[in-house]
């Protein structure tokens, strides 16, 4: 799938299945999962999207509805639609994505909290341009940034309970992981109190790795193991091999291991196609960035 043209975004929206995709976008390779929890009914909650801006830059955003609340999957959808819109206006006029991604946030707030049935979606976007990228985010998807050797270039803090704990240092990673409130989250998009996290810009090497992920990869797989996972090989084969292992989790196939079934999103970036040739696993979703309806499939 070819993503370079910047009048065109790419969404992924609730993935009933196990989706498989790969693009070329600005300056690099991006591979994209998602599926539906292994122990659900209902739509999976979580949605994706490839934004192209101009040939060297691009944003890229997964977004988790929350679950238990009404229209999850619609908040995410609506969430990343209006970002959309708002780097279409980037591209038109040469803006600086932190400005962009930013409104687009706050607008996304807007319309998901005028819905007026209580939905909320966590939020996890980097904006890529040449070799640099920045993270932003709201909630407990998050965002990693690893090197091929294994050390950690980025990691988000999720906006919850536990995620501060473990910052403090009140709580190890173990001890997180395995908390009862681990699911409870402080800050999302559809809320009056929305805050966005806004990182600094990480310089990638060649074979560096980015991750953004909804909380079903972090709360089955500790991060030493999704690091290890991802830093590298191939990234086809680090897409597999990450699907693999997190849905291994949530089956109880591993005894004494997190086990929290969970809908399953993520995206992996690499600079350059030096791993592969970018091709697709199929023609799922293409959607204009005007479009102003939902995606979905």
């Amino acid at each position: 799938m070819d993503c370079t043209n910047p009048s065109h975004a790419i969404f992924f929206a609730r993935q009933n299945g196990e989706l498989h995709e790969c693009a070329s976008i600005a300056s690099g390779l991006v591979h994209v999962y998602s599926a539906r929890s292994p122990e659900k009914a209902s739509d999976n909650e979580d949605a994706a999207a490839i934004i192209p801006i101009d040939e060297n830059r691009a944003i890229l955003a997964v977004a988790d509805g929350v679950g238990g609340q009404p229209g999850g999957a619609v908040a995410a959808e609506l969430t990343l639609q209006t970002l959309a819109e708002c780097a279409r206006k980037a591209g038109d006029r040469n803006r600086i994505l932190r400005d962009v991604i930013m409104e687009g946030i706050e607008q996304a707030n807007i319309r998901v909290s005028e819905l007026g049935i209580g939905a909320a979606t966590t939020l996890a976007a980097v904006e890529i341009e040449g070799s640099t990228v920045r993270p932003y985010h709201v909630g407990d998807s998050m965002i990693l940034i690893v090197g091929q050797r294994g050390k950690i270039l980025h990691q988000t803090v999720p906006h919850s309970p536990v995620g501060y704990a473990v910052e403090a240092g009140l709580l190890d990673e173990k001890e997180a992981i395995h908390h009862t409130d681990r699911h409870v989250v402080s800050n999302i998009v559809g809320s009056p109190n929305m805050r966005i996290e806004v990182g600094s810009v990480v310089h990638l090497k060649q074979h560096d790795t980015v991750l953004l992920a909804s909380d079903g990869i972090f709360d089955n797989l500790h991060v030493a193991e999704i690091v290890e996972l991802i830093r590298k090989g191939p990234l086809s084969h680090v897409d597999t091999e990450l699907a693999i292992a997190t849905r291994s989790r949530m089956n109880g196939e591993e005894a004494h291991h997190p086990c929290k079934p969970d809908d399953t999103t993520y995206l992996l970036f690499r600079l350059g196609s030096a791993d592969e040739p970018a091709r697709s696993r199929g023609d799922n979703i293409s959607s204009t960035i005007a479009t102003p309806t939902m995606t979905s499939t």
